[in-house]
C-alpha cells in the first residue's frame, strides 16, 4: 500500500545550497532524501513545499513524499530525525491524502527578513549567520507605508530576477507588516506565492525607502514600471526565513479511482538492506498516477 506522508522541517540554511538536489553540493532535500531512503528502504521522491535559495533558512518547511513502508508513523519520524544533521530537525510527520501535495496544495506562506539595524555587527547577539546587518539608520514607518502598495494582487515583473521563469509574475501579497525588536528591524510578508528572489528584492528596495534613498512613492512607480532595473538591489539570503507554509488539508479532492487502486496495489520492496538502498540512483520511486512533482522558485 502506498501512502503520502507530509513532514515539516526546520534548518539553518547556511551551510547549504538552497533546498534542491544539485550534483556535488550540499542540499536540503538530498539530505532528507539520504534519511528518508535508510529509513523506508526504498528510494523517494520528495516533494517541497519552495525551493529555497543558497543561504535561506526556515523554521516551519513543509515536504512530502510517498512510501509503500508499512512501518508506523512514529517509528518513521524517530528514525528520520535520528539521521538528519545538526542544522537540520524534523517537527513533525503525518500521513495524509494522496491527493496531498507540498507545493501545489498551499494556500499562503509567510516569510521574515531580519535586519540588524545598528551600527555594531550581530556578534554580540550570535545572529550574524540569520539577519542583514545594514548600520545606516531605517525609518520603519517609511518602510510600511511603502510596503502597503504591494499589498494585493499585482504584476510583481520588477521583483522577479534573472532566472525567474514562471508563465506569469502576477502575484497576491496578503499582508507585509514591520516591527522592531531592539537592534532588529524585521518584515513579515504572507502570500499565495512568490518569483524567484522576489522577498529579496523587495527588501533592497525598501532599504533604500528606509534611509531616504528614495521617497515612499517610488515603491508604487517601481511596481507599475514592471522593470526590474527599478527596483533596488537584491537583499542577502541570510536575513530570510521561511516561516510557516498554511493548507487546507481537510478540503483536498480525494484520489481518482485510478490513483486510489495503483496505491493499494503497490508493494514494499523486500530484503533490501540500507547500504544497498543508497547506492540506487537518487528519487527513482513511482509516484501515484496524476502527481508530478512541481517546485515552486527560490525565494
Amino acid at each position: 500500500m502506498m501512502r503520502n506522508l507530509m513532514l515539516v522541517l526546520a534548518y539553518d540554511g547556511a551551510d547549504f545550497h538552497g533546498w534542491q538536489h544539485q550534483p556535488g553540493l550540499r542540499t536540503v532535500q538530498d539530505t532528507l532524501e539520504k534519511a528518508l531512503r535508510r529509513t523506508v528502504r526504498h528510494q523517494v521522491v520528495v516533494i517541497g513545499c519552495s525551493r529555497t535559495d543558497s543561504g535561506v533558512h526556515a523554521k516551519g518547511y513543509v515536504a512530502n513524499f510517498f512510501t509503500t513502508s508499512p512501518t508506523r508513523d512514529y517509528a518513521i519520524f524517530r528514525s528520520i530525525g535520528a539521521r538528519l544533521p545538526k542544522d537540520m530537525t524534523l517537527l513533525h510527520l503525518a500521513e495524509v491524502p494522496l491527493t496531498f501535495h507540498a507545493t501545489k496544495s498551499a494556500i499562503s506562506k509567510l516569510y521574515r527578513y531580519r535586519i540588524h539595524n545598528v551600527s555594531n555587527r550581530p556578534c554580540e547577539q550570535l545572529t550574524q549567520r540569520y539577519v542583514y546587518h545594514f548600520w545606516q539608520p531605517l525609518d520603519v514607518d517609511r518602510m510600511q507605508a511603502a510596503a502597503d502598495a504591494w499589498v494585493g494582487t499585482h504584476d510583481f515583473t520588477s521583483f522577479a530576477s534573472a532566472g525567474n521563469d514562471r508563465q506569469t509574475n502576477v502575484r497576491t501579497i496578503r499582508r507585509i507588516e514591520f516591527h522592531r525588536e531592539g537592534p532588529e528591524i524585521r518584515m513579515d510578508i504572507e502570500g499565495e506565492g512568490f518569483l524567484y528572489k522576489q522577498v529579496r528584492n523587495m527588501m533592497g528596495t525598501l532599504v533604500e525607502i528606509g534611509r531616504g534613498h528614495w521617497g515612499v512613492e517610488r515603491a508604487k512607480e517601481i511596481l507599475d514600471a514592471r522593470d526590474r532595473s527599478r527596483a533596488g538591489t537584491t537583499a542577502p539570503a541570510r536575513g530570510l526565513c521561511l516561516q510557516w507554509v498554511r493548507y487546507d488539508i481537510p478540503s483536498l479532492p480525494p484520489p481518482t479511482e485510478e490513483m486510489a487502486a495503483r496505491a493499494a496495489a503497490a508493494e514494499p520492496p523486500a530484503g533490501i538492506f540500507r547500504a544497498t538502498v543508497d547506492s540506487h540512483a537518487r528519487s527513482t520511486a513511482p509516484l501515484p498516477d496524476g502527481v508530478e512533482i512541481v517546485e515552486a522558485p527560490p525565494a
